[in-house]
């Protein structure tokens, strides 16, 4: 420091500079890249993975850089519904030595009056989990859709003050098919209008969009974007007339979802689905899951 420099011209040298230099950092990119890191915290759906023990699971997914999981609370999952008040604990306390949590629970749950509905949310409640996927609901098409929707409005009634009840929220997602409440979108914004994102979510599955409505997805979105209480990222092909799940971005889902989601400034968590190798391994899937969570990182990084 020169000591014949004037107190206030040191000052305002000592301002300038720091001026430019906080220039210099906000058009760096850097600067940019930190401004639009994603707030969204990426979790894996482990359905094809859940044979591995709790630790076993939470080593793997840590190692493989996700932010948690999507578990399986559920017939066949990892943890079956009639042990979920003793066994829910230890899975989320393994998740936690890795600094991992459960940031969706997939679940049986669509009203009620089920079996285990009331102990399985009231104990996911309790451990911190915020939301769990509801089972989806299924057309007969034999009668009125419209009917039928107007007699799920009770049981969705009823399951919204269970969920307020408990401070859970319940997250819906989309398939595709003719027999799926909610392929088309419009029939979950019919069911869920009167209610907030704390009772129930849409979990949009641009897959099962893209299946459903090829270049008009957006309109998809556009109607679920106030809904929007997770998002699920998987890919596919048209095998003749049938979709085939495939590696993310090898397939028809297009990238640009991501930007439109960015511009939503939804804040909630990503689960990315590996379901292209059923018939395979563990190592085989956690390989897939690592290499699309690459893919998705790319994504989100150049949205």
């Amino acid at each position: 420091m020169d000591p014949t420099l004037p107190t206030n011209d040191l000052s305002r040298r000592t301002f300038l500079a720091g001026t430019a230099g906080a220039a210099v950092w906000a058009l760096s990119p850097l600067a940019k890249a930190a401004n639009s890191a994603p707030a969204n915290k990426v979790c894996a759906f482990v359905k094809f993975v859940q044979s591995l023990s709790y630790d076993e699971l939470a080593e793997q997914i840590a190692e493989a850089g996700f932010d948690g999981i999507e578990a399986t609370i559920r017939d066949k999952g990892q943890v079956v519904p009639e042990q979920a008040v003793d066994e829910l604990p230890k899975l989320v306390e393994a998740l936690k030595k890795h600094d991992l949590e459960v940031n969706v629970m997939a679940s049986n749950v669509n009203r009620v009056d089920q079996p285990h509905t009331e102990s399985v949310l009231r104990t996911a409640a309790a451990l911190g989990i915020p939301r769990y996927r509801m089972e989806y609901y299924r057309y007969d098409l034999k009668r009125s859709v419209t009917d039928q929707l107007r007699e799920l409005r009770p049981v969705v009634k009823d399951l919204a003050a269970m969920n307020r009840e408990l401070g859970i929220r319940g997250v819906y997602q989309n398939h595709s098919g003719a027999y799926a409440v909610g392929a088309t979108i419009w029939d979950l914004h019919e069911l869920f209008r009167d209610y907030s994102t704390d009772e129930f979510g849409i979990a949009f599955d641009i897959r099962h969009a893209t299946v459903e409505a090829g270049l008009s997805w957006p309109v998809l979105f556009n109607v679920a974007t106030p809904h929007l209480g997770a998002v699920y990222i998987k890919d596919f092909v048209w095998d003749g007339k049938k979709p085939e799940n495939v590696p993310l971005g090898a397939g028809r889902v297009d990238r640009n979802f991501i930007a439109l989601l960015r511009k939503t400034n939804f804040a909630g968590p990503i689960s990315l689905h590996v379901e292209y190798l059923p018939k395979a391994g563990v190592v085989e899937n956690l390989a897939a899951m690592k290499r699309d969570l690459a893919t998705l990182k790319t994504w989100l990084t150049e949205a």
